[in-house]
């Protein structure tokens, strides 16, 4: 489904139900691990994934796909939290999104970081997806204190991160950083 429609809800058990139909499909299909929630926030009126991004509030996004991800997860399959982070243009390997760390911490990441500290509560296995573009000059899946200080060591996250399809720049930074897994070309 679409999750911006699903936010204008406001629903948690709404979405819940959602993420456990998704996670019956996943079991069913055979499917270990899917490549959803998305949790960006709408910023750029053309970005074509908007439709993938539950909101341009990190709150309501946070809960909107923290309510997901449970559902999903609830059915022993596991979810990727994508793009981590900063993903919010069009064309995301042109960005460079310079952003100082409050406003990433206010806006960009705390839809992140409730999914991520509400799955570690309820000890499940999840994924990261590391996401394209460069933040304050920087590939993201290159920034360690993103992949491993704030999302490992201030989150509690210990599950796999892998970049997006063609987004590590550099194979060796980005595993350096804290990413786990190379996404293909």
């Amino acid at each position: 489904g679409s999750e911006v429609l699903m936010a204008c809800t406001w629903n948690t058990d709404l979405i819940n139900e959602v993420g456990k139909a998704m996670g019956r499909e996943g079991v069913a299909s055979g499917a270990d691990i899917l490549l959803t929630t998305s949790l960006n926030i709408h910023r750029h009126p053309l970005n074509g994934r908007h439709f993938e991004y539950f909101s341009e509030d990190p709150v309501l996004m946070g809960e909107m796909a923290s309510a997901q991800m449970l559902g999903v997860q609830s059915q022993g399959v596991t979810v990727t939290l994508k793009h981590f982070a900063l993903y919010n243009k069009r064309y995301p390997q042109a960005q460079n999104a310079n952003v100082t760390e409050r406003a990433a911490r206010e806006i960009y990441l705390k839809g992140f970081e409730i999914a991520v500290k509400d799955s570690v509560a309820e000890d499940n296995a999840l994924a990261v997806m590391s996401s394209y573009g460069k933040i304050n000059g920087t590939y993201a899946s290159e920034i360690k204190g993103l992949m491993t200080g704030i999302l490992r060591n201030e989150w509690g996250f210990d599950g796999l991160v892998m970049s997006d399809w063609g987004a590590a720049a550099d194979a060796t930074k980005s595993l350096l950083a804290g990413n786990n897994i190379k996404g293909p070309s």
